[in-house]
């Protein structure tokens, strides 16, 4: 619960357990009316360890996770502890072996996990973390470190009609396509001439991660436009603008009636 005060806000927290580890923070408000924004300059915030010997990692809801490794950013395998003094190593799976931690290009922060401050493909593969702490070694859940190199900016984008011509009555597809960043998301809107007579349609997205070699992964994001029972109204041009937080890309095909 929450307890706002005159000169200070309170957070209670009951029934703790292991997986409420982790950073908490709270800001000044200014508001003026009904209107309120964070006050930037006025922010605190701590990191507090709920310490539980049966989970010595901070439990996560799924048993296997990705990371991106991406070459111009370090990349962070997150399996903290709820212990800050258990000793913690890097395990790869395949071949079995333990992973070196220099302290500079790979270490441990007990509030993150461990970080590779310059990834490169020769670090792709799976990997988990091991605690020890004053009893039996625990085993975090397993990482998938995929390699990621694409460029920067709005997404590459394409769109194709299943026909550029069609007749009364058929079916047209219209496929739009983006390739970008894994772990970044793309957004898709579509014009389409009989969009302004709320003509309707079906609109399917969705997106998957495809290997492009050497360890490269990517993923390509598809937005699909469904026109059925074909009429002279949904002949001409049909619009997909893709975004991302770097920008838009918009693309266009026609469609014409037979």
């Amino acid at each position: 619960s929450i307890k706002q005060l005159d000169r200070y806000g309170q957070l209670i927290l009951a029934n703790s357990t292991a997986a409420d580890t982790g950073e908490y923070s709270c800001w000044l408000q200014l508001c003026n009316g009904n209107r309120c924004r964070k006050d930037e300059t006025r922010t605190g915030s701590t990191y507090i360890f709920f310490t539980d010997k049966e989970e010595l990692f901070v439990p996560t809801p799924s048993y296997f996770e990705i990371v991106y490794l991406n070459p111009d950013k370090p990349a962070v395998i997150p399996c903290r502890v709820t212990t800050p003094s258990a000793k913690v190593t890097l395990h790869r799976e395949f071949p079995a072996e333990e992973i070196e931690t220099d302290g500079t290009d790979i270490f441990y922060d007990v509030k993150k996990g461990f970080v590779y401050q310059n990834p490169t493909s020769d670090h792709k593969g799976i990997v988990y973390c091991k605690a020890e702490s004053q009893g039996a070694p625990q085993i975090s859940i397993k990482y998938h470190l995929l390699y990621v190199e694409v460029p920067k900016g709005p997404p590459s984008t394409t769109v194709m009609a299943s026909s550029s011509r069609a007749e009364v009555g058929d079916s047209v597809h219209v496929i739009c396509k983006a390739l970008g960043e894994p772990d970044v998301d793309v957004n898709f809107r579509w014009q389409y001439p009989g969009q302004e007579s709320e003509r309707p349609v079906i609109i399917q997205n969705f997106w998957r991660l495809i290997n492009r070699g050497t360890g490269h992964t990517t993923r390509i994001s598809k937005s699909v436009l469904v026109v059925e029972d074909f009429e002279a109204r949904d002949a001409g041009n049909y619009i997909c603008i893709a975004q991302n937080l770097q920008g838009e890309t918009t693309v266009a095909t026609k469609v014409e009636l037979n």
